[in-house]
């Protein structure tokens, strides 16, 4: 049964998705050429690596992923890998369109529902601004709304141990936990909850 105000979260969820992706896709129409081929923070992925990976909902029918899926073994990071490389190959402006997509924006992944659309936009979106040095395509409330997803599994989804960590961000009044202070932009916290190392090398990642 669903709770009150459960439908209006999940458009605001899904406003926020639609307006990550636009803006992604503006800041890319409106920049240089060569920015396509710059480097992200997902390791080994230019920026059209990274727009072709989170498009594929646009281009990828049921039942073509599921093909995609049993050609990589039922590896989804060989998967991933594959689909980025070879259509990330695709004309840029191909790959723009599929950004302004409302495939794409209507999409969720399975089982994870409009907070994980969210997640998935908010962070490979600051993938490429980050790395860029550029204002977040993700709205405020988003980010913040990311930061608490993936400190409410204290780091678990990506793999980290937050213990004796306490994250503050320097451009929100967010912070969260207790010990040595990492203070960074709330964009940059994602990235660095994501398992990402950041442009001037600092990671959360433990050995």
């Amino acid at each position: 049964m669903t709770t009150p105000g459960t439908d209006q979260t999940q458009r605001d969820l899904q406003q926020w998705v639609t307006h990550t992706y636009e803006d992604l896709a503006d800041l890319l129409a409106d920049g240089p050429a060569d920015a396509w081929d710059a480097a992200t923070l997902c390791a080994g992925w230019q920026v059209r690596h990274v727009v072709a990976h989170v498009t594929m909902p646009v281009r990828l029918t049921p039942e073509r992923f599921g093909a995609e899926m049993a050609a990589a073994g039922g590896d989804f990071g060989r998967l991933s890998d594959t689909v980025a490389a070879r259509d990330g190959a695709l004309p840029a402006h191909d790959l723009l369109a599929d950004l302004r997509s409302p495939t794409l924006h209507q999409w969720q992944p399975p089982g994870g529902g409009a907070a994980g659309a969210l997640s998935h936009a908010v962070i490979h979106s600051l993938d490429v601004t980050v790395a860029l040095d550029q204002p977040a395509a993700a709205p405020d409330g988003a980010v913040v709304a990311v930061l608490d997803q993936l400190t409410a599994a204290n780091g678990a989804f990506f793999g980290l141990d937050l213990t004796g960590t306490r994250l503050e961000a320097d451009d929100a009044d967010w912070a969260w936990g207790e010990g040595d202070v990492v203070r960074a932009g709330s964009g940059e916290l994602v990235a660095l909850l994501g398992g990402r190392t950041l442009p001037d090398g600092r990671t959360l990642r433990h050995p």
